[in-house]
Formats: C-alpha cells, structure tokens, sequence
C-alpha cells in the first residue's frame, strides 16, 4: 500500500507537541478515589458502573432504550449517555454516576459528539438516516439543521478546526463531509463494506475508517477538495473502533469478528501490535497513565481488561446484555 509524501512526513509537529505529554488527560487528586468505568448495555437499556480498584459492578443505572454511545460535556462535568430508541440523552456526573438530568427529544441520538471549539453537538441518527446538528450554549442544545444523509448514519468525527464533521454511512457504504457552518453536505464518497468508526490523523489530513463488512481500516486523504482513498490496513475482521493510546503515536482500532484489537502506528499507518480479546471486542477506553485498555466484549455480556505490557486480558466483569459504550473520566489523552 503506497500513501501520498504528506501522510507520511508532516505529523512531526504533532508528535512534537504530544512528547511532552505522559499520556494522561488530567491528573487524579490524591485524596479522590478512581472515576468509575462506565458501560452501556444496549440490549437492557442501563449502564454498569464499575469500580476499577475491586473490578465489580457497583450499580446498574436505567437509562432510554438502546443507549449505544456516550460522550463528555466540554467542561468535563457530565457525560451525555444516547438513548437511540428513547430519542433521549441521559446526563451522568462523570466522577460519582449520578444522574443529572434527561433531555428529551432529540431525535434517533445513536452516535454523538462535540466540536472541539465547543459550538456544535451532532448525533447521527441510525435508525432514521439523517445527521443533526446542535447548536450547544455550555448547558442545552438546540437543533439547527437535519440533514438527510445515507442509510444507516454510524459514526461521527470532526476535525480539530471545527469545521467538518464527518460521518460514515453503514449500510450504504459511504462517507460524507458535512461543512458545520452551512450545515450542507461538502462531498460524498465510497468506501468498503460497512463503514464505522472515523479517526482523524495527520493534522486532519487523513481519515481512517473502520471497515466492519471487511477485514481492515481504510485510509481517506482529505487534504484536498475532493476526498481519495488511498489504501487500506489489514487488521482483522470486523474493523469497527478507534481509542487513541494517549501517547500522540498510535491508535487502537477493534476487530469484533476477528477477535483482536490493533495498535497502529500513525506515522507509518501499520500494525504494530495486537491483543487478543474474546467475545466481540468493541468499543474501548484507555487508562490515565496507558497501561491498561478497557473494551466491551460485545457478544459475552463482559467487560474485558487488557494489560498492555503483557498483551493478556487481565480480567474480566460482567455486565448486561450487547454492551457497547465505554467510558471513564481517568482515561488516556485523545
């Protein structure tokens, strides 16, 4: 697989940037006990709160039906759980699980996410093929466009100028640039079989798509007007999830078929390691100081701890059913 010279060579001031960086997002108060993991059972309509000192679960939240994915507010004090099927948004206290609030009325939230400027907050709604744009003033969100997109909206990732949000289309093999400012749809392009999470790299000029109808991530240079694909990663069946490792290097992507998570080198775009976890590896989190990756065993009901120096699951806790999301306040860089 052969990539243009500028996906190669001009990530060297990122990773400028990121050597000065341990890894961790923010640092725990000694005098505070670990936040809490969070997992979203799909299937059960709750959330699993896990204590990572004794690794059981301490509660069982309800929640809308389907929650699929979450994400944290700007200002670090909530986490917004989706509730796709309850057209609902569950407010979480990041650090104690309490819930805050519920905000009703947002349409079929499957995939969520903020832009970094703090301006926008888009879902992609799964169910209903379309992408809604909100506007978001530090503590609501109002909508101000919908936008009919392909069939079955997945994933959504925007770049770091808050500019373009980007999102892939599961069933009608797609990606799609949405401009934020005009919420118009900028290009439409084809990908491999079922297109799902989108990971930015290369200061926003290449897209890396999980390819979870195929056995890879497929690599998409941006840079220009029109998108290009350009090559794909062999990294196992069932490509779906990215979770930066925090070390501005390299990123993990699951494979859910073949059972395995990749750690991929972003500057040369290969696979450089791989664990092996059972049951479905899904979505993933990664632990404050690296050592540790936390993914949902989708088909086994369990969330599977992986330590990375040795590349074992560790161990394992149960949870409901289908889970999906997870999450943790203590978590590595993104």
């Amino acid at each position: 697989m052969r990539f243009p010279v500028h996906l190669k060579g001009r990530f060297a001031a990122f990773l400028l940037s990121a050597a000065a960086a341990t890894g961790a997002w923010a640092a725990v108060p000694s005098d505070q006990p670990p936040a809490p993991i969070f997992v979203l059972n799909s299937l059960d309509a709750s959330v699993s709160v896990i204590d990572p000192v004794r690794w059981s679960e301490t509660q069982r939240i309800g929640t809308g039906k389907e929650p699929h994915h979450l994400y944290l507010t700007p200002d670090e004090r909530s986490v917004i759980v989706a509730n796709s099927a309850s057209d609902s948004l569950t407010f979480f206290n990041p650090r104690t699980a309490e819930v805050q609030r519920v905000v009703t009325g947002i349409i079929d939230p499957y995939h969520l996410r903020f832009s970094p400027d703090m301006k926008w907050f888009v879902t992609a709604g799964n169910r209903l093929n379309h992408v809604d744009i909100y506007s978001w003033d530090g503590k609501d969100v109002k909508l101000v466009k919908r936008i009919a997109s392909g069939k079955t909206p997945s994933h959504i990732w925007i770049d770091s100028k808050s500019t373009t949000a980007y999102v892939t289309m599961q069933d009608s093999d797609e990606l799609i640039a949405v401009d934020l400012a005009t919420q118009t749809v900028r290009w439409r392009v084809h990908t491999g079989p079922m297109p799902a999470d989108i990971f930015g790299v290369h200061q926003d000029k290449t897209l890396l798509v999980g390819l979870t109808g195929g056995e890879g991530v497929q690599v998409f240079d941006v840079a220009g007007a029109e998108p290009k694909a350009v090559g794909i990663i062999p990294t196992g069946k069932g490509a779906h999830a990215f979770r930066s490792m925090g070390d501005g290097k390299t990123v993990l992507v699951s494979n859910r078929v073949a059972n395995t998570i990749s750690r991929i080198d972003i500057a040369s775009l290969k696979v450089v390691d791989t664990f092996k976890v059972p049951g479905g590896p899904d979505c993933m989190d990664v632990s404050a100081d690296g050592k540790t990756i936390y993914v949902t065993s989708r088909w086994a009901k369990k969330l599977s701890v992986v330590d990375v120096a040795s590349r074992e699951v560790v161990r394992q806790v149960n949870v409901g059913r289908s889970p999906h999301g997870v999450w943790t306040l203590d978590h590595a860089r993104r």
